[in-house]
């Protein structure tokens, strides 16, 4: 029955299942490709002016001022890094990516330490994407405010259904919100910049606010202690750079020319992001909007703390608010688009995860489980494994993204240097094999770019762990390392599977046991068993033997007195169980057997019922279960289980087919 029920449930909320032949269905064109894959970068314009502008508030509103030149710096990094990842995805179109080209240049280690940071990166990034998600939907709802993890919790599940429906149907999905998202955007900025330009822009809800710098900060950034809260604020805007890298492993998902289309894809992901990160930071600073991590304290209003239940709005918000107005039309498309796309910014992650997941698998490091794909051609496991970690994360850190990023761009940087330099030894490996001109001048060009983009991401790099260690960095450093360690014990692992199953000589196929010894297990002498007792018959065993264990003197006399009336041709041994016991008699009188022929096969018959409703599993089956369980741990000792279908069970398997 709950078998039943749970495939009509997955039926519909999965969908049929695709057959083998529609994978090339799936494949994606570069205008569904873009909102897919892209929609990470895209979004974090959402989140990484507020962390900038957040991190220069602690030295006061002179430091606000200064945020457009630090998201200019973000800006040539992300430019950067798509110019490298272009080159990328031309040679390594089979969707490792990062990892691939890690492994296969720099060694499995560094192949391992850029898995592990990738993975914690996109457990992240659904965690973050969500809960500022959640923020803004808060900010349209203020009544739903308090309940952030509620419905990040809630998105994540339904984000998680979406995906186990298949890529494409996602795709689908996404694609338009997305663009309506950039146009919004891109819209927004526009009427703000000609506002601007005509003296008519006003200015944001928290502009009036005076703010109280941090102890340490009352003169601004200078010293020191300044250079290191900009380049912390540089740090927490790297967070546009989150995604770039989901192109690369996502490769296989585009159509022909698939290392072509995910290039021109990277391109247009690079112009867009910057364009609408540009945007942002230019009217944050034009209508000085002010954000600080905590409004009660840090802001002040004539002079005086702000009243209690202020709530403080996202930059993208307020500047909605201030160039169309509270309340209007435009005011609440940009902020909806806003919330639905972060919504699907961690798309990115449930497309690069699973399929990451694979690959690794494939290699042995992660379980063989996340390996192949569901019956929608979906990496089902690698998706439902994502969402359970983002899930963790959402719920310990009450879906704060504040407390969340700082966790955040550490393993991503990791991901983009280690890859950046295995670009470089593979043109430098290319480069040898060459002789063509021109072929030579194409890699020395790529070379170049890739070299530029490893310096400039490890700098990021060294910045970002020197700002971020003690503000949770060292949590995403702490998961990629135990991660590391456990995809390592599970290669090993299966290596050493492998090698105990190899065949060698004494696993010849003609190398038979001296006898076989059957072995029925009788409680009461009714069907089920005697139909054990006819397949153990037929099986022609050299020794067939019935045991039953005195449980209840009484249970056990009938038994006996049943079998003996049936005079059936096999003898019943009764075993002694003083302390009313029934496993530990049977396995006593197996390892005997075993002791005393050890080059026998012993092959025990246990009679099963087949039940089909799930209570009748509960007061059924529970001692065959034990002995199987004990039985699978002896050496020498084959256990066959014999199935006598009940009623119940009949009725279901027509239910079955009446389903499929």
């Amino acid at each position: 029955m709950v078998l039943t029920i749970f495939n009509a449930v997955k039926r519909v909320l999965v969908g049929k299942p695709f057959r083998n032949d529609r994978l090339a269905h799936t494949l994606l064109p570069k205008r569904i490709a873009l909102p897919i894959f892209a929609s990470d970068a895209l979004s974090s314009v959402a989140y990484a002016p507020d962390e900038i502008l957040l991190t220069l508030a602690l030295a006061g509103v002179s430091a606000v001022a200064i945020a457009p030149w630090v998201g200019l710096a973000v800006m040539v990094v992300l430019l950067t890094v798509v110019a490298s990842y272009r080159q990328n995805v031309h040679a390594y179109p089979s969707g490792g990516g990062d990892y691939e080209i890690a492994n296969v240049n720099l060694g499995k280690y560094a192949g391992l330490t850029v898995a592990s940071a990738l993975l914690v990166d996109y457990v992240l990034t659904v965690a973050v994407s969500m809960s500022s998600a959640a923020t803004y939907l808060t900010t349209a709802v203020p009544s739903l405010h308090g309940q952030q993890a509620a419905i990040a919790t809630t998105g994540v599940v339904i984000l998680a259904l979406v995906n186990l429906r298949g890529i494409k149907e996602a795709g689908s999905v996404f694609a338009v919100p997305t663009y309506i998202f950039m146009a919004s955007i891109l819209g927004m900025t526009a009427v703000g910049v000609f506002q601007a330009a005509t003296g008519q822009l006003g200015q944001a809800p928290s502009a009036a606010f005076e703010i109280v710098p941090e102890p340490g900060f009352d003169e601004g950034l200078v010293g020191l202690a300044g250079a290191f809260l900009l380049l912390r604020a540089f740090s927490s805007g790297a967070a546009a750079l989150t995604g770039v890298e989901a192109i690369s492993n996502g490769v296989p998902n585009f159509q022909k020319p698939k290392s072509k289309n995910a290039a021109t894809t990277l391109l247009l992901l690079g112009v867009i992001a910057s364009a609408m990160l540009a945007g942002i930071i230019y009217l944050a600073n034009a209508t000085k909007v002010h954000i600080v991590l905590d409004p009660a304290t840090e802001f002040l209003l004539n002079g005086k703390p702000l009243e209690e239940g202020y709530i403080q709005n996202p930059a993208i918000s307020q500047i909605a608010q201030t160039v169309f107005g509270s309340g209007s039309i435009p005011f609440y498309i940009v902020v909806a688009a806003t919330g639905v796309i972060l919504v699907f910014a961690s798309n990115t992650a449930f497309n690069g995860f699973p399929v990451l997941g694979s690959i690794l698998a494939q290699d042995g490091y992660l379980p063989r489980q996340l390996r192949t794909r569901g019956d929608r051609l979906a990496f089902s496991n690698g998706v439902l494994a994502l969402a359970a970690g983002a899930l963790v994360l959402i719920i310990a850190f009450n879906a704060d993204v504040t407390k969340l990023i700082q966790l955040y761009i550490v393993g991503v940087f990791i991901s983009f240097t280690m890859s950046q330099l295995g670009m470089i030894r593979h043109w430098g490996r290319e480069l040898k094999l060459s002789k063509e001109p021109a072929v030579r001048r194409r890699i020395i060009k790529s070379r170049t770019i890739n070299t530029v983009g490893f310096f400039m991401t490890a700098l990021v790099l060294v910045i970002v762990l020197i700002t971020k260690f003690s503000q949770g960095a060292w949590i995403a450093l702490l998961a990629m390392f135990v991660l590391f360690l456990i995809m390592w014990s599970i290669r090993a692992h299966y290596d050493n599977v492998a090698k105990e199953l190899a065949v060698d000589e004494d696993s010849s196929p003609r190398a038979l046991p001296t006898r076989v010894h059957a072995v029925l297990l009788v409680s009461h002498v009714r069907k089920p068993v005697l139909r054990a007792l006819a397949y153990a018959r037929a099986s022609r065993p050299s020794r067939l033997d019935a045991i039953t264990v005195d449980i209840s003197p009484e249970e056990t006399e009938a038994t006996v007195a049943d079998w003996e009336k049936l005079e059936i041709p096999v003898p019943l041994t009764v075993l002694a169980s003083p302390f009313r016991e029934t496993v530990t008699p049977i396995m006593e009188y197996i390892k005997n057997m075993r002791r005393d022929s050890p080059r026998d096969l012993i092959v025990v018959y246990i009679p099963e019922y087949v039940v089909g409703k799930w209570w009748e599993q509960l007061v059924h089956n529970q001692t065959a279960l034990r002995i199987k369980t004990r039985l699978h741990f002896e050496s020498g000792v084959m256990v066959c289980s014999v199935p006598w279908q009940l009623k119940s069970s009949e009725e279901e398997a027509k239910k079955l087919q009446d389903i499929q």
